[in-house]
């Protein structure tokens, strides 16, 4: 049973990419935070990992780090498995032995899409790449260990931080004449910014046992595919007055744009479990999107 000690220390693994910067602004009111990114922390590194772990003594542990280029890992799958798996049964092992709250991140392709709605919890997993797969034996790995957890399933993650879609977008559109993108992949695009709010929203429900931990889909409310979203992106451009060289990207199909890694054609998450179990209302996707453009895009 997790504890109701709000003042402890929160560990965060993974705080330079798009996730553990924002948890950083998010987490901060609720504990002392010890922060590790790749340079200080190497979580492949088991003898460095157990070290940090037991330095921090934390109530919560936190993992942001990730390998995420999913196309990446099918030519890297060891490494891959090493960080979102191997790590991660790693940190869970040590959350069990210091009665610490484990949350972690997984993601929307451990499905396959074939389901025509929304993803719930308990539909079955069956990821189509390595860096799907790798996401979930993460997953597993957690649950074996029997440890108090928190795991986010979240999507297409994006923030004015890292590389991400929305940035790729508006550099394209600066240099090419036109765009090709997929419309025929549906799911939510997801703020760092809402997935990091979320959790310390969950993490003080939990250790104040006004709600239960385990698992959750987390994304942004709405659903819209690649296409539909590189022409929000652009048009939100064009309303800025950035100068660009194409306003308007083609719809093409997935089989048009093959990539090494393949992609569920539906990756949709219903969020209806973690609306209800923390009261919480999320907002539609174009909402953190229109946020994270305007601050790319307005003059400092």
């Amino acid at each position: 049973m997790v504890h109701e000690d709000m003042n402890s220390s929160i560990l965060i693994f993974g705080t330079s990419g798009q996730l553990g910067w924002e948890l950083q602004r998010s987490l901060s009111p609720l504990g002392l935070l010890t922060l590790h990114d790749r340079q200080s922390c190497d979580i492949t590194n088991i003898k460095s990992l157990r070290s940090a772990i037991i330095a921090a003594n934390p109530r919560v542990i936190i993992n942001a780090g990730a390998y995420t280029s999913v196309d990446g890992a099918e030519k890297d799958g060891e490494n891959t498995y090493k960080i979102n798996s191997s790590a991660v049964g790693v940190i869970a092992d040590m959350a069990l032995s210091l009665n610490a709250l484990f949350v972690h991140y997984s993601s929307d392709y451990v499905f396959d899409g074939i389901k025509s709605s929304p993803y719930v919890e308990s539909d079955l997993a069956n990821p189509l790449s390595i860096y799907g797969a790798s996401k979930l034996y993460g997953e597993r790995a957690i649950v074996d260990s029997g440890c108090d957890y928190l795991i986010f399933r979240t999507s297409w993650v994006f923030a004015t931080r890292g590389s991400n879609f929305i940035k790729t977008v508006l550099r394209l559109a600066k240099e090419r004449d036109s765009l090709r993108v997929v419309a025929d992949q549906w799911g939510a695009p997801t703020s760092a910014e809402l997935i990091a709010d979320v959790t310390a929203h969950g993490i003080r429900d939990v250790l104040a046992q006004r709600a239960p931990g385990g698992l959750y889909h987390l994304s942004a409310s709405g659903k819209t595919n690649w296409h539909e979203y590189a022409n929000f992106i652009l048009e939100q451009a064009r309303q800025l007055g950035t100068e660009l060289k194409t306003y308007s990207a083609e719809a093409i199909s997935t089989a048009e744009f093959p990539l090494p890694a393949k992609r569920p054609l539906n990756s949709s998450l219903d969020t209806s479990k973690l609306q209800k179990t923390f009261q919480l209302s999320l907002p539609d996707w174009r909402y953190h999107v229109q946020r994270t453009i305007a601050e790319l895009l307005t003059p400092k």
